[in-house]
């Protein structure tokens, strides 16, 4: 089983530049591609002081000459807020600046407010559609003189200018929950991204079944690859974990807040939730995201990371966004490297 980093600017501290902020992403992803680390995946979202991640491509084409081993994906792209024929150049351009490193996770999206900002009135239902209109397409334009009559986009003939490095184009991977994402993906060959949030492997389990229904019921279709994105943190000592396992609670309370959508947000910032509102999300509880979340000693992770191998996984992206200081993620990251990272080489 592959093993990657995926890595957000993240900032909860409005003194903290974004300069600094950025040179301490770098460190991480530099940290990650000497450590032996398979690949690197960066999000996209829009407006939000949480995640901070505009455009995905541009560091990558950074990081591209900033690391010599590692792959460079975007997870995700969100479909409904790209044209396909821009999307295909675009993913060409970077498939040359990094050498044909590139990866790319495609997604409906999930933020209602960052709908609400880009695309007015768009809601989960319509961006499903646009996501599995668009993965044909791209494909189309990278062939060459391809028009497109499809519900939400129209174009005359086109050619993706230039050609992706990469032969017939980089792998594509989608982001997937239910059966009909899993089959979609299946077949349009396409690699397949899971992610259980907050739940426990029980959750890690069903996403597997789902993806191996939709490859029985495609036969005739190669079996892609699929991957697990996990908030992970490698711990020293039991104080060390109970602590990570009190911001991992936190994040994941600001992380549900966003997602409702229904606090205001003033410069980009949500209203925090308080220590008693934080207390009433049972979910979120401190000892469940301890017992959810990849969250242990080395010897720990290395158990729940082979079981996750034992389920088929063909990668595992370690999700090192999680509130804490960098300097704490620093020293996670570096004891994952010790002591987990060969465990799978």
């Amino acid at each position: 089983m592959k093993i990657s980093l995926f890595a957000h600017m993240e900032r909860d501290d409005p003194n903290h530049s974004y300069a600094a902020l950025y040179a301490q992403f770098l460190e991480l992803c530099e940290m990650a591609d000497r450590g032996g680390f398979s690949g690197i995946w960066v999000g996209e979202h829009h407006g939000m002081d949480f995640t901070i991640a505009p455009n995905p491509f541009a560091q990558l084409c950074d990081l591209a000459n900033r690391t010599s081993n590692l792959r460079l994906g975007t997870a995700t792209i969100v479909a409904p807020f790209w044209h396909p024929i821009k999307l295909a150049g675009e993913i060409a351009m970077v498939d040359i600046i990094t050498d044909g490193r590139l990866e790319v996770s495609i997604s409906r999206g999930a933020y209602e407010f960052e709908y609400e900002r880009l695309s007015p009135g768009l809601d989960a239902w319509t961006a499903g559609e646009m996501l599995r209109e668009i993965v044909p397409a791209i494909k189309e334009i990278w062939k060459g003189d391809y028009a497109h009559d499809g519900k939400h986009w129209k174009f005359p003939a086109v050619t993706s200018v230039p050609a992706p490095m990469q032969d017939p184009h980089p792998p594509l991977w989608i982001a997937a929950r239910n059966p009909d994402s899993h089959d979609f993906a299946v077949t349009s060959q396409c690699n397949v991204q899971v992610t259980p949030l907050w739940q426990n492997d029980g959750e890690v389990a069903d996403l597997m079944d789902k993806f191996n229904t939709a490859v029985t019921n495609n036969p005739n279709v190669p079996r892609p690859k699929i991957m697990v994105l996990r908030h992970t943190y490698v711990g020293a000592n039991e104080a060390d974990l109970s602590r990570a396992a009190k911001k991992l609670s936190e994040y994941y309370c600001t992380f549900g807040a966003w997602f409702k959508n229904s606090r205001p947000v003033h410069n980009g910032r949500i209203d925090p939730l308080s220590a008693e509102e934080r207390a009433q999300i049972e979910m979120f509880s401190p000892d469940n995201m301890r017992a959810n979340n990849i969250v242990g000693s080395p010897d720990r992770v290395i158990e729940r990371l082979k079981h996750y191998e034992s389920l088929g996984y063909d990668e595992y992206a370690f999700w090192i966004d999680t509130g804490m200081s960098h300097e704490t993620k620093k020293k996670s990251l570096q004891l994952f490297i010790d002591e987990v990272l060969p465990e799978f080489s």
